[in-house]
């Protein structure tokens, strides 16, 4: 049992470890960059390849997060609905078992 907890710390060691050096590797990894990443440029001076489409980009996130949210309430109905079904049955239950048994009903008698 001593070897599992040592094993589990030289684990935690390396992963700690590779969690630091990995940004820094990354780091030193990365080309030097361009003469045009060094000065701010606007955007209408850019290359139509660098531009990007912000309002597509926006208009897509809005329909995915509309689309979610009508799949969300849409479950939710159709669990309300079971639910209620589910209610009706049971008061339905109650109220012919506090009526009694009807009168050929074998159930009732013990």
């Amino acid at each position: 049992m001593v070897w599992k907890s040592r094993v589990r710390t030289i684990v935690f060691a390396l992963l700690v470890f590779a969690g630091a050096a990995g940004p820094s590797i990354a780091v030193a990894q990365q080309p030097p960059p361009k003469a045009a990443q060094d000065e701010f440029l606007p955007i209408d001076q850019l290359p139509p390849g660098e531009q990007l489409p912000a309002a597509r980009f926006l208009i897509i996130a809005y329909a995915v997060a509309w689309v979610l949210v009508a799949a969300y309430l849409f479950s939710i109905w159709q669990r309300l609905g079971k639910v209620e079904r589910e209610i009706a049955d049971v008061t339905r239950r109650i109220g012919q078992q506090a009526k009694g048994p009807a009168p050929g009903d074998a159930r009732g008698r013990g």
